[in-house]
């Protein structure tokens, strides 16, 4: 039964003198007194103190290595007393790393505590992934309603293109006689399929197929234990169990069978945003991430690209940088568009563009050059990335404090997505 009372006897640590307390669970209890009497020494340096003591000491030794351990107090005794957190008042420096759960120390206990009992999902699907061993997958076939039929298949090709008729021979060079490709079964011991090299297919090989019996039998069990690890061995680690109307698709790693997605096991690390292994990779776990922001790249929407729209090209009507002019000439003239017009008035697809790149569709552009001795011409026909494209490019690859900062001119602190 669970107390209804913490109770502390001979409490001495630092200006206690032999106190004795009873304080009451699941109420608010606060502790009043003047400066010095031991509000803190009581609270903080003997209840928490031991409360986060005796659950640190319940824990593996791999586990305490994450946490900070405190010394006993001195307290001749204390009951009643459950894992304890402390929230305590000190200055703090601003960092983007410190949350209230890393300054408090919360984020340990929630580690260790994900780490051992969380159950890990396939992020795409939302499965639970769990590796199952080879008996472990046998057994939960066993498990079936008795006279159900099915068979065990091993996936060689999943949504993949190519003819794949090198699997097929080498399949049946090892004695396999039945393959399922895109759901019809084929037989292997006359003449291969031949696929178009062109569309994805799915190709299973029929490993065994087998009856549940109406009662416990061994020699049903011992079939269906090497059964299954023939084709966990020939589909790398995946097993397909077909049973007509429904299949299970089960796995021996500790990934999703159906997506295909590897998870390391579950540790403390993965769960910390300031550790390598457990940080975003794209804001290294800031939570925050320099972004182009559209707004900041447009000077003046009432001017034209020409006369100084757009921070980025400048006021192009004053420069000489016919390079580019050209480039900017070439995008305009493939999706007939005057340069000359404000920025607000051109179409918002063209705008979309400059911005953000023409994906697939190729442009044309042309090349001329020429001085005293010489001159050249030349054309080519390539999508544009996109003025932020070249922005985020650059930003990163800059070695200069200068540059980098007036790329950044162009961006915002956003939430990592």
């Amino acid at each position: 039964m669970e107390p209804n009372h913490i109770y502390v006897r001979g409490a001495q640590q630092h200006n206690l003198k032999h106190i004795d307390v009873a304080i009451p669970r699941n109420k608010l209890v606060v502790l009043t007194g003047v400066s010095g009497s031991g509000k803190s020494s009581l609270a903080f340096d003997t209840i928490y103190a031991e409360g986060q003591r005796r659950y640190v000491e319940s824990l593996s030794s791999y586990a305490r290595q994450f946490l900070g351990q405190m010394e006993k107090p001195k307290v001749d005794h204390i009951t009643g007393l459950s894992p304890a957190i402390a929230i305590e008042q000190k200055a703090v420096s601003k960092n983007p790393r410190s949350t209230v759960g890393t300054v408090t120390e919360v984020m340990d206990y929630l580690r260790v505590l994900y780490a051992r009992v969380g159950t890990p999902h396939c992020p795409e699907c939302g499965r639970v992934v769990t590796p199952q061993s080879p008996q472990e997958i046998a057994d939960r076939l066993a498990t079936l309603p008795a006279g159900t039929r099915f068979q065990l298949l091993a996936p060689v090709a999943q949504n993949r293109k190519g003819t794949h008729l090198d699997v097929l021979k080498t399949a049946r060079a090892d004695g396999f006689s039945r393959a399922r490709i895109n759901g019809e079964i084929v037989d292997l011991t006359g003449k291969l399929p031949r696929l178009d090299k062109k569309l994805k297919h799915n190709i299973e090989l029929i490993i065994d197929r087998l009856v549940v019996p109406p009662a416990p039998d061994d020699a049903f069990f011992a079939r269906l234990i090497d059964s299954v690890e023939t084709t966990l061995k020939v589909g790398e680690g995946v097993l397909i169990a077909d049973m007509g109307d429904e299949s299970l698709l089960m796995s021996e790693h500790n990934a999703c069978a159906y997506c295909g997605i590897s998870f390391p096991d579950l540790s403390p690390q993965l769960f910390s945003f300031n550790s390598p292994l457990g940080m975003c990779p794209e804001c290294q776990g800031i939570g925050t991430q320099m972004q182009v922001d559209p707004d900041l790249i447009i000077e003046d929407a009432s001017l034209s690209i020409l006369d100084g729209a757009l921070r980025w090209y400048g006021n192009l009507a004053k420069k000489k940088n016919r390079w580019t002019l050209s480039q900017l000439q070439a995008i305009a003239n493939h999706y007939k568009v005057d340069l000359h017009t404000p920025w607000q008035e051109l179409p918002e697809h063209f705008r979309h563009v400059l911005f953000y790149g023409s994906g697939d569709e190729a442009i044309h552009f042309k090349y001329e050059s020429s001085n005293e001795d010489h001159s050249w011409t030349g054309e080519s026909k390539r999508p544009i990335h996109g003025i932020i494209y070249h922005i985020n490019r650059l930003f990163r690859q800059t070695k200069s404090d200068y540059t980098r900062r007036w790329y950044a001119s162009f961006m915002n602190q956003r939430p990592c997505p």
